[in-house]
């Protein structure tokens, strides 16, 4: 069944801020279709894939009939990512091309050399770095820090301590940008328990200062290129779980202490077997 559409759903909620600026383009009365994807596409800085060709969406094909027409492989040999019409999921994921390209060609590379890699061994089954790189691209989280304490406490899963205690820290010094297509379709129905897999950045006291666009670039460029590292993006244990609506404004009931008191939406670290 498809979705309803709804043209103001940028302005919902804090965790659609990265798309805002390229979402504007489709505040229209129906469905975004390809056209309208590829007109916002060359009214822009142009997209190039990873293989260096123009990206442009088109309709979802039939079953595709050899190796080189499957999603990821199409959008790496021809720049063509297929779209399914009146499915967010589909319209999330080309909003993300829009606003991190980088990000997104490299995720594309690394699929398709798996894929390759994989196909030359025999191998039946995705691997643990495909794991990885589908995981962040779906539910993934890009979190800028300037302050290392900060970065120290989300790792070791010290919510309440990070959320709660040190948020007007946060305020300064750690911002979370939505990158997965597949988190931002969980915030159109929000529900206590969507987490996200997060890449941790560091960057510098300036980052506050610059405006979002130049947030988002920087940050493509930086994620993009740890993606486009080989020795990066090897298992799902390099992304860190990130309890979504514990972010400070991101959901109205975390602005009470005892929010953070959900052990199992607010997990402890795990055990460490001996």
């Amino acid at each position: 069944m498809a979705d309803l559409w709804d043209p103001e759903f940028a302005g919902r909620s804090p965790l659609f801020e990265p798309l805002r600026p390229v979402a504007e383009a489709f505040r229209t009365s129906c469905w975004p279709g390809t056209a309208d994807l590829n007109r916002a596409l060359v009214s822009g800085k142009p997209i190039l894939n990873a293989n260096g060709l123009p990206l442009r969406f088109i309709d979802q094909l039939p079953r595709p009939q050899c190796p080189e027409d499957k999603f990821e492989p199409r959008i790496f040999h021809r720049g063509e990512v297929q779209f399914r019409a009146c499915f967010w999921h589909d319209f999330f994921n080309a909003l993300v091309w829009m606003t991190f390209p980088a990000c997104k060609a490299a995720l594309n590379r690394r699929h398709v050399i798996e894929i390759e890699r994989q196909r030359a061994a025999g191998a039946a089954n995705r691997g643990p770095v495909q794991d990885a790189l589908t995981l962040f691209d779906e539910g993934g989280l890009i979190v800028a820090v300037s302050n290392p304490a900060l970065t120290r406490l989300l790792l070791d899963f010290q919510w309440t301590e990070l959320f709660w205690h040190r948020r007007s820290e946060i305020a300064v010094s750690m911002v979370f940008f939505v990158f997965g297509h597949a988190l931002y379709e969980k915030a159109l129905a929000p529900f206590s328990g969507v987490t996200g897999r997060a890449v941790v950045v560091e960057v510098d006291g300036n980052f506050s200062g610059l405006s979002h666009g130049e947030q988002h670039a920087l940050l493509d460029r930086q994620v993009a290129a740890r993606i486009n590292d080989r020795t990066c993006f090897l298992t799902t244990r390099e992304l860190a779980p990130v309890p979504v609506f514990g972010i400070p404004g991101w959901d109205e009931n975390n602005a009470r202490r005892e929010y953070y008191d959900n052990t199992l939406y607010f997990r402890p670290a795990p055990r460490v077997v001996r």
